[in-house]
Order: C-alpha cells, then structure tokens, then sequence
C-alpha cells in the first residue's frame, strides 16, 4: 500500500495513474468528483468546513480499511495528510474548537483501525508553482482561493511532513518534473519509489 501525498495541484493524481499503469496497482481516487461539499466549502469555508472534513475523513478511513486488504494498492492523499486541513481550518477561524475537538477524536479513533502505508510518498513544490499547476487544471472553486491559503497549506504540509513517524517517507521535489508528459522524468521518480520500497522492505513493486 502506497500513499501519494502532498499540496493541492502537486501531481498527486497524476503519479497514482502512472502506478497503476507501470506498476499494476489498484487506485483509490481522492473523494474530489464526488464529493457534494467541496464546491460550497470553497464559497463559504466557515459554514461547510467541519462537515467537508468529516465527509473526507469517513471516506479516506473506508479507503485505507480496503487498501491494507488488497496489499497492491495506491492511495491519492490518505487519511493521515487530512489532519493538515483540519488544523488550518481551525487556526482560521473556520472550524470552532468544538468542532475540531470532535474531528480530532473521531481521528484518534479511527486510526487505531488503519493499517499505515509501506511508503508514503510525499511530492514537495513551491506554492507559486502549485497555484500555475491548479491554474492550468481549471476548477473554479481552486481559482478563486487566495493566494495566501495556498502558501499557509504549502507551510503545513512541510511541518506535518518533518514530525510524520507513521511509515517510511519518500520526499520527492517536483518543482521541475514533468512525470506526466517526459519519460525520463517518469523513469526517474518511479526508480525512486521502487528503491526506498525494496531498501525498506526488501521486495520489489
């Protein structure tokens, strides 16, 4: 089980698509398309903000309980990153400490369940960068956030990243990899992957 982690517009996806393809794991998608908060939270964050990570943390904990069973699977964003949104919506003022005391217990709860990944794999990149990345893909609820949210979630992402203990981390900087469209790039992250996996475990994905 792999999780691929990192900011909103990092590539996340995108390298999880590659490892089913190259790799022959089994995807479980970011509840993104189907999730019917998400488009209100970005509109008004303070309304729909606990319901959102409540909705998220159900689903990544449904996902993760399934992954651990199949042992070949790859994961866009885990219930382990997920912390990351709640703690900003909270220091925000979006998300009342009632609320995030609840999230935070429903967490601790949770993860006693969850089987941690074998590789975590957390892709880095600048916000400037992220904010051309999202740009390019085009929802509208990501283009009309500032552009101070994304550089405080750039922020929270590197701290969560340095303190992380659950799994074995591979931090990869992607600033200037283009993976979706340049084979050598491709070549080169995935070699990565299949090295701290065989280092650790002693087995080849």
């Amino acid at each position: 089980m792999i999780v691929i982690d990192g900011v909103v517009g990092v590539g996340k996806t995108t390298l999880a698509n590659i490892l089913v393809k190259e790799r022959g794991l089994v995807l479980f998608e970011e509840p993104v398309t189907t999730n019917p908060i998400l488009d209100k939270f970005y509109a008004d964050r303070k309304r729909y903000a606990f319901p959102l990570q409540v909705f998220f943390l159900n689903e990544r904990f449904k996902h993760i309980q399934r992954a651990a069973r199949m042992k070949n699977a790859v994961l866009d964003r885990s219930i382990y990153g997920d912390c990351i949104f709640a703690k900003m919506l909270y220091e925000g003022g979006e998300m009342t400490g009632e609320e995030f005391a609840i999230y935070q217990e429903l967490f601790k709860n949770m993860i006693q369940f969850c089987e941690p990944p074998k590789l975590m794999v957390y892709l880095e990149v600048s916000p400037e960068e992220a904010v051309k990345r999202i740009t390019k893909r085009g929802r509208d609820y990501e283009l009309d956030t500032e552009m101070d949210y994304w550089i405080r979630l750039n922020r929270e992402y590197r701290t969560y990243f340095e303190e992380y203990n659950a799994s074995p981390v591979l931090k990869i900087n992607v600033e200037h990899l283009d993976f979706e469209n340049d084979p050598e790039h491709q070549k080169y992250v995935l070699e990565l992957i299949d090295r701290n996996l065989y280092d650790v475990y002693d087995v080849v994905v």
